[in-house]
């Protein structure tokens, strides 16, 4: 590239740089604009899975479903924040997700407060994940 550029005239060589330039930060923003997508994504699988893990060890079987439901929430959330994560150990993310809600129910097995945070809003994120990638994307603007 370098020796076709410089049979270029020097304003559109600065022209093509500058282009480059602005191609390379415009990754970059849609690459923080995924991750941070694929990071929401992640604490709504760590949500479904704690969730669907707390209803098994009820032994409840009327809740059975409810617990597939989620089982299922958190394997459609996981392959979607893979398709968003890019590099990066997915599963250390994920985990790390996990543990951080697991550590703020503190000790309790009380589904609460997971739920009062992350029910609705992993509800919509996973329902349209396009609109929250686009808040995303002008928020790291």
């Amino acid at each position: 590239m370098a020796n076709s550029m410089a049979t270029l005239p020097r304003k559109i060589r600065i022209a093509a740089i500058a282009l480059a330039g602005f191609s390379l930060s415009t990754q970059v923003l849609a690459d923080e604009a995924e991750k941070a997508l694929a990071g929401e994504l992640l604490d709504c699988t760590a949500y479904y899975q704690i969730s669907s893990e707390a209803i098994a060890a009820m032994n409840a079987p009327q809740m059975q479903a409810v617990g597939e439901r989620l089982k299922q929430s958190a394997a459609d959330s996981l392959a979607l924040a893979g398709k968003y994560y890019g590099e990066g150990d997915l599963d250390a993310a994920l985990k790390a997700a996990r543990d951080k809600q697991i550590a703020s129910m503190a000790g309790s097995s009380s589904l609460g407060n997971l739920m009062a945070k992350y029910k609705e809003s992993c509800k919509t994120l996973t329902a349209n994940p396009q609109a929250r990638l686009e808040y995303w994307q002008m928020a790291t603007m």
